[in-house]
């Protein structure tokens, strides 16, 4: 059950976690370092839905100025409809100064209501050169922060206003509350991690994705993680059969749905990564290790922007090569070693620990601006 706290009634801050739990661990951090940098910051963590009650109730329970609230919606199973619940939540919202997100969606507010006194912060969710830097409602945000000077440079070109595009470092790279390690497999087999992306035009899945999985399945080489996308089961439904078919074996571990999907924890435990467009390769590649990208579509990649981030590593464009690329690839790590450095350090920027300690930061100085115009 939420905890609804009489002690106070107007929060400093709002956080909204009204989205899928893949997008916690790019805010929840900000919440730690926001309370630590100022205790007195009263924060309301306003949460959409029973799954990311769970996993935020016990995080805050030490934080004695945060309190955890249903939104109006709030969803006992599954995500509830955004749109609804934001129009419902806008009168509360109304009474905050500063209200945070990580994804578009929230946007609207500001974007439909421009008179609505709260300031939105949004931070970034995803990195890569295949961000919706373009959707028109991010320019509704007040203050927009960015992992690296890469990104705030793509921000620029569109003619943002330079002084409400701020690089912070990475903020996921703070989050410390991953899933608790165990061990997956028998042995000590080295460990494929296969993430395809949800959207269809991004995405390896709906051309290649039941024969990959059965390719995986039938080799013996490799343990294999299978984890989409936490999106990808709303297009393709499918794919929860087929992942749960191969999952009987022993040397793979299937899951679309719990938190590891994407708290960090399989990127971090994976020896190699296959996939396509997600920004989750750009989060592996912190640590450098062997990467194969498959394009079944066989785009001209090397003269697509968008598509900067396959210099890491094998691009495959026939299924019949998936395998081999996969074999071959911890022999050829050393020949793309020096280009994933240089993307992820160019995409995420800071990932030594500071970057939400610098979210914190800018929150509070749009927060005293926005007590200045009060």
């Amino acid at each position: 059950m939420a905890r609804q706290r009489s002690v106070r009634v107007r929060a400093d801050v709002a956080f909204l976690f009204l989205g899928e739990t893949l997008l916690i661990p790019h805010l929840f951090p900000i919440v730690e370092a926001l309370t630590a940098a100022d205790p007195d910051v009263a924060v309301d963590c306003w949460v959409g839905a029973a799954v990311n009650e769970a996993l935020i109730a016990p995080w805050i329970a030490p934080l004695p100025r945060v309190r955890l609230r249903r939104a109006p919606g709030f969803a006992q199973r599954g995500m509830p409809a955004k749109l609804p619940m934001l129009a419902r939540l806008a009168p509360y919202l109304a009474r905050v100064p500063v209200a945070v997100c990580a994804e578009q969606t929230s946007l609207w507010l500001p974007r439909v209501l421009p008179w609505l006194p709260t300031r939105f912060v949004k931070t970034s969710h995803g990195v890569g050169s295949m961000s919706a830097r373009d959707d028109p409602r991010r320019r509704a945000a007040f203050h927009t922060l960015v992992p690296s000077q890469q990104e705030r440079a793509t921000y620029l070109a569109r003619g943002m206003p330079a002084e409400r595009i701020v690089a912070t470092g990475y903020v996921k790279a703070d989050f410390r509350h991953r899933t608790p390690v165990r061990r997956l497999f028998a042995d000590d087999r080295p460990i494929l991690l296969y993430t395809p992306h949800w959207q269809p035009h991004r995405s390896s899945w709906p051309t290649w994705g039941a024969e990959i999985v059965a390719m995986l399945a039938a080799q013996d080489r490799w343990n294999v993680i299978l984890a989409p996308h936490q999106r990808l089961v709303e297009r393709a439904p499918e794919v929860r059969q087929v992942l749960a078919r191969a999952a009987a074996l022993p040397h793979i571990h299937a899951d679309l749905d719990s938190f590891a999907t994407v708290d960090g924890s399989y990127t971090a435990a994976a020896d190699l990564y296959l996939g396509d467009t997600s920004s989750q390769v750009i989060e592996f590649l912190m640590t450098p290790r062997p990467v194969v990208f498959l394009d079944p579509l066989n785009r001209d990649w090397r003269h697509d922007p968008s598509l900067s981030m396959w210099a890491a590593g094998q691009v495959v464009t026939a299924l019949d090569d998936v395998l081999p690329a996969v074999n071959r690839a911890p022999d050829l790590h050393r020949t793309y070693r020096g280009a994933q450095a240089e993307i992820a350090s160019d995409a995420l920027g800071d990932v030594s620990g500071a970057g939400a300690a610098r979210a914190a930061a800018e929150v509070l100085r749009v927060l005293a601006m926005a007590r200045t115009r009060r």
